[in-house]
C-alpha cells in the first residue's frame, strides 16, 4: 500500500545558510536556560539540514561520497554546534557566548553555491529522537576521541556531532546509503577513512536513527567498512532505540546486529529528574505528580475511547499527561526545529479561535495544551452507530465542521504544496487494485484519468486531515477539535491540500447526506470559502483509497487494536466498492 511521502524540498544554500544565522541569533535572545538549549537545538537541525543537502550535492556530482573541502567545513561547523548544546544541556548556565560568533564566522567560511536539496529528518520532526540521549550514549559507550565518527544522511549528519562533541573526536565524516529501503548499499570513496584504518586502536562509530523495518543502513555501511579493511570487531552502532531490525531485514543484516555492540542512552532523558516534568514549570507551573506517559494509544484509555479509537503505532507520537496546580495538559511531540515552531503557531491560531484545546506553549519539542475530558460527539459509522440527521447536535456538529473548514481555509494557508493530484491518482488507483482487485483498479484509473487538469483550481491549505468522529470532543462550551495541528505535515503522502480534501473527509467520516453537503458547502461559501465540486469528485475515491492503505497495513498496539484496525479497512474498503458501482457525490 502506499501511504509515504517524500520531504525532501530544493534550496538555495545561501538562503538556508542565512536561515541558520537567523537561528542563531535567536538563541542570543532566547535567555539562559532551556528556552536557550532548546533555540540551540533548532539552529543546530536547520545546519544539518544545510551540511546534509552540501554533502549529498557533492554525492551527485560524483557518483559517490568524496572527501571535500565544503564537507570537511560543515562537519567542523556542526561539531562546533554539538560542543555548544553539550554546554546548554539540562539549562546548563556555563556557557560561552563567544561561542555562538565562532559558528557564525564557521559559517561564513562555508561554500554555500546553488541549489540544494534538503529534507526533514522524520526523527526531529515525528518520533521524538532527542539530541541528548546521543551525547549521554556516547558518554556511556567506552570509546575514545580516536574514534571515527560516521554519520548516515540524513539525520545521521547531526547526531555524528553529536556523539563526536561527546567523545571530544575529530569531526565525523558522512555517508549517504542508496539503492532499495531494505537493501541499502554504501558508494563512497575509501580516501574518507584511509588513515583511521591503518590505526588498529581507531574504532569505528556508525551513527542514525532506527533501525526501522529493515536496518539495512547500518548494514551496508558496517559492510562497507569491513570491505574496506576494518575488522567487525572495531565497528559500534549508535542507534535510537535498544530495539532489534523490523520485519523487513534480512538474515545478513540481523548476523551483523547481534555481532556489533549498539550503544543508546541507558535512560529516558525525558523522565529524569530534570527533564521534561521539570522544564515545564514555566509554562504550566510544578507538577503534583509525576508525568504518565500515555504513549502507544494510552491516552485512549484515559479519554474513555479505548473501544473504538484506533492507533498506528507507526504514527503515533510521544505523549504525556501533566497534572499540575493549573490543571491537567496533554504534553504531545510535535517536533524540533522548525517543524515545532510552525505546529505552534498552528495550534494558537486554531486555539485563539476557539477550535481547539487552550495552548500553554512549546518545551523541547513537545506542545503543551490543556487536556479535556472525552466526550465525543458518537462513535464511529463503522462501528455501526445510528445517527438522526434531524437531530439539534447534528445540526451543531455540520455548522462546526463548516466553520472549522472555512477558518483553516482562510486563516492557514500554505505554500508548500503536497502530494500532487497526480501522485494521489497514483496511490489511489495502486491501493485499490491491491484491495479489490486489478478490475477496480482499472475502473478507478479510468475514472480519474483526468484528475491532473484541475491542478489550477487546487489552493493549498493546512489542512487538518483527521476529521474523524473521534477527534471531536462536546464540552460545555461547544465542540472541540483535538489532533489537529500534525496531519498536513505528517510523515505521509497527503501533506498540504485544497480544503476540498477536508471536505471529503467530513463527508465519509461522518455520513454527510448529499442534503447535508450542500448545506455544509453552502455555509462556507457565506465565510468566504469556495468548494469545487470536480475536486471533491476526484478526491472521494483518493481519500477513501488513501485511508485503507492506511488501516489495513497499520500497525496497533494489541489484538483488540487490531480488529478496530480491520473494521476500518472494511468499511473504507466498501466505501470505495460502492463509488465505484455509482455516481460520487456531488
Amino acid at each position: 500500500m502506499i501511504i509515504h511521502g517524500d520531504s525532501e524540498r530544493w534550496e538555495a544554500a545561501e538562503a538556508v545558510r542565512a536561515s541558520v544565522l537567523g537561528a542563531l541569533a535567536a538563541v542570543r535572545t532566547a535567555g539562559d536556560g532551556i528556552s536557550r538549549h532548546d533555540a540551540l537545538v533548532d539552529a543546530f537541525i536547520r545546519a544539518g539540514e544545510l551540511v546534509q543537502g552540501l554533502a549529498d550535492a557533492d554525492f551527485d556530482r560524483f557518483g559517490f561520497d568524496v572527501v571535500s573541502r565544503t564537507q570537511r567545513r560543515g562537519a567542523a561547523v556542526l561539531l562546533a554546534f554539538a560542543h555548544a548544546i553539550l554546554q546548554t544541556r539540562g539549562g546548563g548556565r556555563d556557557f560561552d557566548a563567544g561561542t555562538l560568533d565562532e559558528i557564525a564566522r564557521q559559517l561564513a567560511a562555508l561554500p554555500c553555491d546553488g541549489l540544494v536539496r534538503t529534507r526533514s529528518c522524520e526523527g526531529y520532526a515525528h518520533y521524538a529522537v532527542m539530541p541528548e540521549s546521543y551525547l549521554a550514549a556516547a558518554r556511556q559507550s567506552g570509546l575514545d576521541s580516536a574514534t571515527c565518527v560516521i554519520g548516515l544522511r540524513s539525520i545521521g549528519t547531526g547526531l555524528a556531532a553529536l556523539v563526536a562533541a561527546a567523545l571530544g573526536a575529530e569531526p565525523p565524516i558522512s555517508l549517504r546509503p542508496t539503492g532499495h529501503p531494505f537493501d541499502r548499499e554504501i558508494r563512497a570513496s575509501p580516501d574518507l577513512i584511509v588513515r583511521a584504518v591503518g590505526k588498529p586502536g581507531v574504532r569505528f562509530a556508525i551513527v542514525d536513527e532506527g533501525p526501522g523495518l529493515s536496518g539495512s543502513s547500518f548494514a551496508a555501511a558496517a559492510r562497507w567498512l569491513i570491505e574496506n579493511g576494518v575488522g567487525k570487531e572495531r565497528i559500534h552502532f549508535f542507534p535510537s532505540h535498544s530495539g532489534e531490525p523490523g520485519q523487513a531485514a534480512s538474515e545478513r543484516t540481523r548476523a551483523l546486529w547481534q555481532d556489533i555492540p549498539h550503544h543508546v542512552c541507558g535512560e529516558d532523558i525525558l523522565l529524569a529528574p530534570d527533564g521534561l516534568g521539570d522544564q515545564l514549570r514555566p509554562l504550566i507551573g510544578p507538577l503534583t505528580r509525576p508525568l504518565e506517559d500515555i504513549s502507544a494509544g494510552r491516552w485512549r484509555r484515559r479519554a474513555g475511547i479505548e473501544g473504538y479509537a484506533p492507533v498506528d503505532l507507526r504514527f503515533e507520537r510521544r505523549k504525556f499527561l501533566a497534572h499540575a496546580e493549573s490543571g491537567r495538559w496533554l504534553i504531545k511531540f510535535a517536533g524540533l526545529g522548525a517543524v515545532g515552531q510552525s505546529k505552534l503557531r498552528r495550534a494558537r491560531t486554531l486555539a485563539d479561535a476557539g477550535f481547539t484545546p487552550e495552548i500553554a506553549g512549546l518545551c523541547r519539542g513537545f506542545i503543551v495544551e490543556r487536556w479535556i475530558a472525552h466526550r465525543t460527539t458518537g462513535v464511529p459509522l463503522w462501528d455501526g452507530s445510528a445517527r438522526s440527521d434531524q437531530s439539534p447536535d447534528r445540526s451543531r456538529l455540520m455548522d462546526r465542521l463548516a466553520d472549522y473548514m472555512a477558518y483553516r481555509a482562510t486563516h492557514l494557508r500554505s505554500d508548500e504544496p503536497g502530494a500532487s493530484l497526480e501522485k494521489l491518482r497514483e496511490m489511489a488507483v495502486h491501493n485499490t487494485g491491491l484491495a479489490l482487485g486489478s478490475a477496480a483498479g482499472a475502473v478507478l484509473e479510468r475514472l480519474l484519468r483526468e484528475i491532473s487538469t484541475l491542478a489550477p483550481s487546487v489552493r493549498p491549505i493546512e489542512i487538518d486531515g483527521r476529521l474523524h468522529a473521534w477527534e471531536w470532543i462536546a464540552t460545555p462550551g461547544g465542540l472541540v477539535k483535538v489532533d489537529a495541528i500534525d496531519h498536513c505535515h505528517g510523515h505521509d503522502l497527503i501533506g498540504c491540500q485544497d480544503v476540498a480534501w477536508d471536505v471529503v473527509g467530513a463527508i465519509v467520516e461522518h455520513g454527510l447526506s448529499a442534503e447535508e453537503y450542500r448545506a455544509l458547502c453552502g455555509r462556507m461559501a457565506e465565510r468566504g470559502v469556495g468548494v469545487d465540486a470536480r475536486l471533491i469528485r476526484a478526491l472521494l475515491p483518493c481519500y477513501l483509497a488513501f485511508q485503507l492503505g492506511l488501516w489495513s497495513s497499520a500497525v496497533p498496539p494489541s489484538s483488540s487494536g487490531a480488529a478496530i484496525s480491520d473494521r476500518l479497512a472494511a468499511f473504507y474498503g466498501e466505501g470505495l466498492r460502492q463509488l465505484l458501482e455509482r455516481t460520487p457525490i456531488a
